[in-house]
């Protein structure tokens, strides 16, 4: 979905154009973060692109499968995350110049594309954050450890009451995040991820917001190790970059202001509304 050109953020953005041509689509673009698209088994790559720019804004868009083999696909260059390549899985460049795809090749339908991908984010984004509380855990535990093995002026670290203070907040926003992950896991669950939206939007920004600052203290408390460290670095920039994968933070704050403005005012998703189906979390 992701193109160099564009704030990719708003997914109507999207420029790759899909021409009818026949029985082909004719694809032209360039996309990068591209992930997977490294790995040397990676066969088939999903585009999405724009079948009809005369369409509504959230139908222009459609998905092919176009073999990454096929003649005018060329991969520009892998591209790193905070310095790191992902081997082999890999994030690439690819360019897509006159690349002829079979109509078959269509998933679902013209002007499905947006739909595709709406259903895609939502199990996307809780998984990232479920993985996110791990890395948070494994950083406060990696944290404590380290703290309570260090001697400084006299005394382990751990006995300094910042440090303290770091550990006990680092516990008690990572209960928050899970319960609220539990929460709009079980709402997905029960209710759908469309009456869901507005939870999973709240766990995609606290979830990723918590482990960065977890994760960072863990490198404070390891000292000049903590830059250095193999666990600590990559767990760092996964959580750092998925404030920007699936939605940037800023794009969920906006979404997560307009709902409960809408709810506020009485909109249909209003508590006691006709259309409320929220369930109460007892």
């Amino acid at each position: 979905m992701t193109e160099p050109a564009v704030a990719s953020s708003d997914a109507t953005n999207i420029e790759c154009s899909m021409v009818r041509d026949g029985d082909h689509y004719v694809v032209n673009g360039r996309k990068w973060w591209s992930t997977g698209a490294g790995d040397p088994r990676c066969r088939i790559y999903i585009v999405m692109g724009k079948t009809d720019p005369a369409a509504p804004k959230h139908r222009q868009q459609s998905m092919l499968l176009v073999p990454a083999a096929a003649p005018g696909v060329r991969v520009v260059r892998p591209l790193t995350v905070l310095n790191a390549d992902d081997a082999p899985h890999g994030h690439m460049e690819i360019d897509l110049a006159d690349v002829r795809v079979p109509v078959t090749h269509l998933l679902k339908g013209e002007g499905c594309g947006f739909e595709i991908a709406q259903a895609r984010l939502g199990p996307g984004r809780i998984h990232h954050c479920m993985r996110l509380i791990g890395l948070a855990e494994r950083a406060l535990e990696l944290m404590c450890r380290r703290l309570s093995g260090r001697v400084a002026f006299g005394a382990e670290i751990s006995r300094q009451t910042v440090w303290q203070e770091r550990i006990a907040e680092s516990r008690c926003m990572i209960e928050q995040a899970r319960l609220l992950v539990l929460k709009a896991a079980y709402m997905m669950d029960t209710v759908g991820n469309k009456v869901a939206k507005k939870e999973i939007a709240m766990i995609k920004v606290v979830a990723p917001n918590i482990a960065c600052k977890v994760i960072d203290w863990a490198i404070q408390a390891y000292g000049g190790a903590g830059v250095q460290d193999e666990f600590l670095v990559g767990a760092y920039a996964s959580a750092r970059s998925l404030r920007l994968a699936d939605g940037p933070d800023e794009v969920h704050r906006n979404a997560i202001a307009k709902m409960e403005l809408r709810e506020m005012a009485g909109g249909p998703t209003a508590p006691g509304s006709a259309g409320a189906t929220k369930p109460r979390i007892s």
